[in-house]
Protein backbone atom coordinates (compact mmCIF):
# COMPACT_ATOMS: atom_id res chain seq x y z
CA UNK A 1 0.00 0.00 0.00
CA UNK A 2 1.05 3.51 -0.99
CA UNK A 3 0.70 6.80 1.31
CA UNK A 4 -0.37 10.08 -0.17
CA UNK A 5 0.62 13.44 1.53
CA UNK A 6 -1.65 14.49 4.58
CA UNK A 7 -2.26 10.73 5.37
CA UNK A 8 -2.39 9.71 9.01
CA UNK A 9 -0.10 6.41 9.54
CA UNK A 10 0.95 4.42 12.27
CA UNK A 11 5.21 4.02 12.08
CA UNK A 12 6.98 0.93 13.07
CA UNK A 13 10.75 0.97 14.09
CA UNK A 14 11.83 -0.70 17.36
CA UNK A 15 14.91 1.58 17.20
CA UNK A 16 13.08 5.07 16.70
CA UNK A 17 12.08 7.28 20.02
CA UNK A 18 8.39 7.65 17.55
CA UNK A 19 7.67 3.72 17.40
CA UNK A 20 4.32 3.53 17.89
CA UNK A 21 3.12 6.86 17.34
CA UNK A 22 0.71 8.19 15.01
CA UNK A 23 1.78 11.06 12.46
CA UNK A 24 0.85 12.43 8.99
CA UNK A 25 2.86 12.06 6.22
CA UNK A 26 4.18 15.67 4.91
CA UNK A 27 5.99 14.46 1.94
CA UNK A 28 6.56 11.36 -0.16
CA UNK A 29 10.05 10.87 -2.43
CA UNK A 30 10.58 7.91 -5.18
CA UNK A 31 14.00 5.95 -4.59
CA UNK A 32 16.08 5.41 -8.23
CA UNK A 33 14.91 1.92 -7.60
CA UNK A 34 11.11 3.04 -8.00
CA UNK A 35 10.13 2.72 -4.20
CA UNK A 36 8.68 5.29 -2.14
CA UNK A 37 10.06 6.61 1.27
CA UNK A 38 8.33 9.11 3.23
CA UNK A 39 9.10 12.21 5.79
CA UNK A 40 5.86 11.13 8.66
CA UNK A 41 5.82 14.45 11.09
CA UNK A 42 5.05 13.87 14.56
CA UNK A 43 3.69 16.18 17.69
CA UNK A 44 7.16 16.39 18.95
CA UNK A 45 9.22 15.86 16.02
CA UNK A 46 10.25 13.68 12.47
CA UNK A 47 11.30 11.25 10.58
CA UNK A 48 11.96 11.40 7.22
CA UNK A 49 13.10 8.36 4.82
CA UNK A 50 10.77 6.49 6.22
CA UNK A 51 10.22 3.39 3.73
CA UNK A 52 6.44 1.85 3.04
CA UNK A 53 6.50 -1.25 5.03
CA UNK A 54 7.18 0.33 8.53
CA UNK A 55 4.34 2.22 8.02
CA UNK A 56 0.50 1.21 8.61
CA UNK A 57 -2.62 3.14 7.66
CA UNK A 58 -3.70 4.64 11.22
CA UNK A 59 -7.76 4.02 12.45
CA UNK A 60 -9.85 7.00 12.87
Amino acid sequence: MSFEEDDQVLFHDEHSEYDGETGTVTQVMETMFGDATYTVNFEDGQESGVPEDSLEPAED
